[in-house]
């Protein structure tokens, strides 16, 4: 595991953390162990950072809105060009 704290928890836990100090190691607690033993949120469920902006929908809605912003974006090309040419 590249996490010493979680290498901690069911190793020899002196040893580890003492290498790991003298080392300069950081642990960017990623998984749910390490964060269990430092009392934070586990990073699982829908907490976790990487689906916080997943938007859940239909499929019809989801084309839908997907259409509209083409269209949006479609309208902002045409009204720089025209701009432009003034």
């Amino acid at each position: 595991t590249k996490s010493f704290m979680s290498a901690a928890s069911f190793q020899e836990t002196t040893k580890v953390l003492n290498e790991a100090a003298l080392r300069g190691k950081s642990d960017n607690l990623e998984g749910m162990k390490e964060n269990v033993i430092c009392g934070h949120l586990i990073p699982a469920g829908t907490g976790l950072r990487q689906w916080q902006k997943l938007v859940v929908g239909s499929q019809e809605e989801h084309e839908r809105m997907e259409a509209n912003r083409k269209n949006v974006i479609d309208y902002a090309n045409q009204e720089a060009a025209e701009v432009t040419q003034e």
